[in-house]
């Protein structure tokens, strides 16, 4: 048997949940598939036990960036498959120890330590028989000290029943559960930091995740669509599918400020927004609405505007970075690939007749009031009538509305 490079992909939370286990694992299996890159040609999948075995054609290293990406796998392992005798193994382990740390080992000092681990309980050494065999040879080969509490290097070993696997390289992947194992979502999406976070945060939790961004149009310039059509673009390397609808709000804004108390009218819009995302996704079977706001970041994200905002929509109102702060959110946009589309300037509807002093305490009933007077159902039902629908797969377009697209000021 030659060495053959392959991926250890480790799931986490999936292999705690029993007798679900087996429709997570289905479900994590075809997120995998869709989203293997070409360039990595066939790819033999392997399941066993708690690993996913992938065997490449080609580009392994490219293989393990996408699948770091997808979530419920907490784990990628870059390893060579072995025959399991000692000699084998430790051609390996120096074998990929020269991969990543260079040709000649003798020009550094890496302290290391072997790990090895056993499925095949009737192989000849112990684990820890293993470990010391397979630490002398490396030693010896390298003259590098072995360190067992801080190791720079760390050799993994695991004896499985027909072949064995070493590796050096591991990286983590985004944990949590396959997308599309608890629901679907609708996402309000601005073009801030929060919403893409929030989003992300709910995939890791199985949902899979639809997106409506609200823009002032026709009273602003489409910035915050092409920065809301980026966004998904990104977003959806984290997901089989994507879709995104672009609601023009400007008009309906006018008219519900027209209708209401100055420092009422972000509250209002908020309840305008869960309507609209809430009609959405009726008709795409998605069963919860998601959000970015933070407790107290903004006026409208005070206790009491969250619940009168909330009072407008049937369907719950999940809001993960709820007890985050701004530099969290920021730091864990700036890792998902998405602060540098945030940062990007644009007219946002949020700011379109924005009032000067916003409420921080409301009530439903005067909202209530406010909406009657402005016809908020029909108000609904035409902003509805005009979305713009963007469709998007393994962080590229896919299909697009009649409308046209901002494909070039969104890169």
């Amino acid at each position: 048997m030659q060495p053959t490079r392959c991926l250890l992909l480790k799931q986490g939370e999936i292999f705690l949940k029993g007798e679900n286990r087996p429709t997570f694992q289905r479900r994590l299996r075809q997120n995998l598939e869709q989203a293997f890159p070409a360039e990595c040609g066939r790819i033999r999948v392997q399941p066993r036990g708690g690993v996913i075995v992938l065997y490449p054609q080609r580009e392994a290293e490219l293989l393990a960036k996408r699948m770091a990406e997808v979530p419920g796998i907490n784990v990628i392992d870059s390893a060579l498959a072995v025959p399991k005798e000692p000699a084998a193994l430790a051609e390996a382990a120096l074998a990929e120890l020269r991969r990543v740390w260079g040709e000649d080992l003798g020009d550094r000092t890496v302290p290391f330590a072997v790990a090895a681990q056993r499925r095949d309980k009737q192989y000849r050494l112990t684990s820890e028989q293993l470990n010391r065999k397979l630490g002398a040879q490396i030693q010896q080969a390298t003259g590098w000290p072995v360190n067992l509490s801080h190791p720079q290097a760390t050799v993994r070993v695991e004896i499985n029943f027909g072949e064995a696997f070493v590796s050096v390289d591991r990286r983590r992947g985004l944990g949590g559960l396959p997308v599309g194992s608890s629901g679907r979502a609708m996402v309000l999406l601005s073009g801030g930091y929060d919403s893409p976070v929030a989003a992300l945060r709910m995939m890791k939790r199985g949902l899979s995740c639809d997106f409506v961004h609200f823009s002032g149009a026709p009273y602003t310039d489409p910035s915050s669509t092409y920065k809301a059509y980026a966004l998904v673009k990104q977003l959806s390397r984290f997901q089989p599918a994507s879709r995104l609808w672009v609601a023009q709000l400007g008009t309906a804004q006018r008219t519900l400020a027209s209708s209401s108390d100055p420092a009422l009218r972000t509250v209002a819009q908020r309840r305008l927004m869960l309507r609209i995302a809430e009609e959405l996704a009726a008709r795409h079977g998605a069963e919860a609405l998601v959000t970015g706001d933070s407790l107290g970041q903004v006026a409208s994200q005070t206790l009491s505007n969250i619940a009168t905002v909330d009072e407008a929509a049937r369907l719950p109102v999940l809001r993960p970075l709820l007890g985050w702060d701004k530099e969290e959110i920021i730091a864990e946009a700036r890792r998902i690939g998405t602060e540098e589309i945030s940062v990007l300037p644009d007219q946002d509807c949020c700011t379109l007749l924005a009032p000067p002093r916003p409420a921080t305490h409301s009530d439903a009933e005067t909202l209530l009031k406010v909406e009657r007077r402005a016809g908020v159902e029909d108000l609904v039902a035409d902003t509805v009538s005009t979305l713009q629908e963007f469709r998007f797969r393994n962080g590229e377009v896919e299909s697009e509305s009649a409308q046209a697209a901002p494909t070039a000021a969104a890169g």
